[in-house]
């Protein structure tokens, strides 16, 4: 088994569930988050610059709304591949494991 990784305070094996041979690629998402550090890093300097509030409300939003496409996509391509494995391999157990998996990771959304 694969070594706990640390992910915000959540301590998380590494393919945990996932039996895939080759995980899904995500390197479109690390490209759109390059790009939201980016508007994080211009948000600190509106901060730094003591800008008007109104308009680092605006560049908070739309960094958010970035994250949440990325977080979408990448839920998009866990169902698309993963999730679809499981429950196209006739294996009950590894179904709901993955259908469990899909219910917490809504929750935590709440």
């Amino acid at each position: 088994m694969a070594k706990p990784k640390k992910i915000l305070s959540q301590t998380r094996s590494i393919n945990k569930v996932c039996k895939h041979t080759m995980h899904p690629d995500h390197k479109k998402e690390g490209i759109r988050l390059k790009r939201v550090r980016g508007q994080i890093d211009g948000i600190l300097t509106m901060i730094n610059d003591r800008r008007y509030c109104p308009d680092i409300l605006i560049q908070i939003r739309a960094a958010k709304a970035a994250i949440q496409a990325v977080e979408l996509s990448v839920l998009n391509t866990h169902m698309d591949n993963c999730v679809s494995e499981a429950i196209h391999s006739k294996d009950e157990n590894k179904a709901k494991e993955k259908i469990n998996e899909l219910i917490q990771l809504i929750g935590r959304h709440k």
